[in-house]
């Protein structure tokens, strides 16, 4: 027999609150309060897990949604759902738990596709704006652009209100710096290239639900004004004079493009602001031996005062960010790096004529700096896509049913993760965003990092047109940096082209046309008698469907898994072709034979649909091919073709060889591959 109290003096603190274990019962179990106004940590774990309130009142906080937690209140969770405990009384907030683990159940839970999704929330999907003093290139399109449309088509599939979010980020100095070069006011280069970077996603099927042009929109600069002053009025960003650099010869204040140096975190070449390679910000003056691009003199250090954020006190309140959605180790480390320093006093705005000014009147000639505004921007677009919509998304009221994903290279890691947290909190004590991260690295180009000011680069409009837009998203999707730098080489993108796509995607599906139109008078087959083989070649295009489920799921989201899974299914299904050719002629198997063309088309089926996010165009043809319409749910079962149904594989043609390649190609059907 156990008798066990609840004892005030025997609390600890756990979690953000303060709890006791109680011994004995077989499972784990404790006792918790959570003090007036106060809340567990947002946590997850392997144990299912239980509380029952036993005094005072609060809510449950799970996904986004509340749910009221009173006296005699049950509360299961099982493993892996993430969840907060509040205590939105005067008193304490009593409650025993009991915690447990039990392998299956997590394993399961791992799995469990409802918790997985997103369910009825809207989840506002965002590409990086791009800077418009340049086209895009292949770089941008393999990172931020292709991950955010493929994330999106895939939610789309599974029932998810998902909408892809990006724009113009026109206030870069970038932007000043190009329209210097090319002889025209700032305003026009971002206009044209704004221009030029839609017509270019469009190219790459990129389908953009919301594109914000921020120096076109009318309502944008208020908006932005707004939401600076929301953060002026926390009280934490105040006007502060600190050092900063100029230029020796015009006196231009430096940032950004203005102005290199060493990295004060890792060492390596950077510009101003931040360091491409360790993602590290800096304030220019601790750059090492700092130079100015526009001359040749030393710069010269003076103070200036700006708004500023010392974003250093905010360690805790990022971590707890960090606790609620998708983030990666990497964006982790960042911010630990980041947060030993002593202090990091970031400027929010800076010297120039060509951004937003802020409502207050404190600094004279500055502009809200673009990076801050850029969080802003995030909300504005929802704004905007709401309006359309007529849905009442307002900037000034984010909700916390939101769910937010971000896209983006690791470069701008700092701003996302780290800064943008801290200035929604600022701007909205009360909102709590529930954001996933994904990021991916550099991509670089026969050996050197992609560059738009430096035109080292394959432009989208070079590679892309209708007939190679789904072989580019295929490479890339292979390809891309997604964990370590990668490279683009002309030469194995055309191998892949050819020999992979062409060579074997194509020629399987024209061979297995042939074979129907010659054995089955182009008609699919119905299964007959199943051998051993044919159940276990069933079994493993189930455990494909598994892998490339898991591979575009947001928890465990990967374009290298996924394009590498669909290049398995193609090549289990032609090993499983090249064993049952064996018998495929003999009458005497005829039954086995017929089951055998049922199953490769019941692939051919499943490659169309799973290869939807990721190709659309080749998965549109595959389907009017096989006579089906084109793939709008994601499969959750592998299921052959209807028997009757017309096959027009033969001479179908998916893919077709670079111009450039000098390759006529393989276009299968001109022979059997057994059956």
């Amino acid at each position: 027999m156990i008798f066990n109290r609840y004892d005030p003096k025997d609390l600890e603190a756990a979690f953000g609150i303060r709890m006791s274990s109680i011994e004995g019962l077989g499972v784990g179990a404790g006792w918790g309060r959570v003090a007036p106004g106060q809340a567990t940590s947002i946590h997850q774990h392997d144990e299912t897990e239980f509380f029952v309130i036993v005094a005072g009142q609060g809510e449950f906080v799970v996904d986004g949604r509340s749910y009221p937690a009173q006296p005699g209140t049950l509360a299961l969770f099982e493993p892996f759902e993430a969840h907060v405990l509040a205590n939105t009384s005067t008193s304490d907030l009593v409650f025993l738990t009991q915690y447990w683990r039990d392998a299956d159940r997590a394993l399961q839970s791992a799995r469990d596709e409802e918790r997985l999704g997103f369910g009825d929330r809207p989840v506002f999907v965002f590409s990086t704006p791009p800077t418009p003093n340049g086209d895009l290139h292949l770089g941008h399109l393999s990172g931020p652009y292709l991950g955010a449309d493929v994330f999106v088509r895939f939610q789309r599939m599974n029932g998810s209100e998902a909408w892809h979010l990006t724009g113009s980020d026109d206030y870069q100095s970038y932007v000043v710096d190009a329209a210097l070069r090319e002889g025209r006011e700032p305003a026009e280069t971002a206009a044209h290239y704004s221009a030029e970077i839609a017509q270019t996603l469009a190219l790459m099927d990129i389908t953009l639900d919301q594109y914000t042009v921020t120096n076109a929109d009318p309502t944008y600069q208020q908006g932005l004004r707004d939401f600076f002053s929301r953060v002026v009025a926390s009280g934490w960003a105040t006007v502060v004079e600190r050092d900063a650099l100029f230029d020796a010869e015009s006196g231009q204040y430096l940032y950004e493009v203005d102005v290199q140096g060493g990295c004060p975190g890792c060492g390596s070449a950077t510009s101003g602001n931040i360091c491409e390679d360790c993602g590290e910000p800096n304030t220019v003056v601790d750059l090492t031996e700092p130079w100015s691009t526009g001359s040749v003199g030393e710069p010269r250090r003076a103070p200036l005062a700006r708004w500023t954020l010392p974003l250093h006190v905010f360690r805790n309140e990022v971590a707890a960010h960090h606790r609620l959605g998708r983030v990666p180790a990497r964006l982790r480390e960042l911010s630990d790096r980041i947060h030993a320093r002593p202090a990091l006093d970031i400027p929010l705005t800076h010297p120039a004529s060509w951004g937003v000014s802020p409502a207050e009147a404190d600094v004279d000639g500055q502009v809200i700096w673009v990076w801050p505004e850029m969080s802003y921007g995030f909300l504005h677009g929802i704004q905007a896509l709401g309006t359309r919509l007529g849905r009442d998304w307002k900037a000034a009221e984010p909700e916390q049913d939101w769910k937010i994903v971000h896209f983006f290279g690791y470069d701008n890691s700092f701003y996302h993760s780290v800064l943008y947290p801290v200035l929604y909190r600022l701007a909205f004590p009360d909102w709590e965003p529930d954001i996933d991260y994904h990021v991916n690295e550099f991509y670089l180009l026969e050996g050197s990092k992609f560059s738009t000011s430096r035109r080292h680069a394959i432009w989208g409009k070079d590679i892309l047109t209708p007939d190679s837009v789904d072989a580019v998203r295929y490479f890339l999707s292979r390809t891309r940096p997604e964990t370590e730098r990668t490279n683009f080489r002309r030469h194995a993108y055309e191998t892949a082209l050819n020999d992979t796509l062409i060579g074997t995607w194509q020629r399987w599906l024209n061979d297995l046309g042939t074979r129907v139109a010659k054995h089955y008078d182009g008609k699919a087959p119905d299964a007959g008698t199943w051998t051993q083989e044919h159940a276990a070649f069933l079994r493993g295009l189930g455990t494909r469907l598994a892998a490339i489920t898991g591979s575009l799921r947001a928890d465990g989201f990967s374009l290298n898994r996924a394009a590498a899974e669909l290049d398995g299914l193609v090549s289990d299904t032609l090993r499983f072709s090249h064993l049952e050719s064996a018998t495929a002629q003999s009458p005497a198997w005829k039954d086995e034979a017929r089951t055998g063309i049922a199953l490769e088309l019941a692939a051919a089926r499943l490659l169309g649909q799973l290869a939807r996010p990721l190709m659309p165009r080749f998965a549109g043809r595959l389907a009017t091919a096989l006579g089906l319409p084109q793939p709008a749910q994601w499969p959750h079962t592998v299921e052959l073709l209807a028997p009757g149904s017309e096959v027009r594989l033969a001479d179908a043609v998916f893919f077709r060889p670079s111009p450039s390649s000098g390759s006529s190609g393989h276009k299968g059907g001109s022979g059997e591959a057994g059956q």
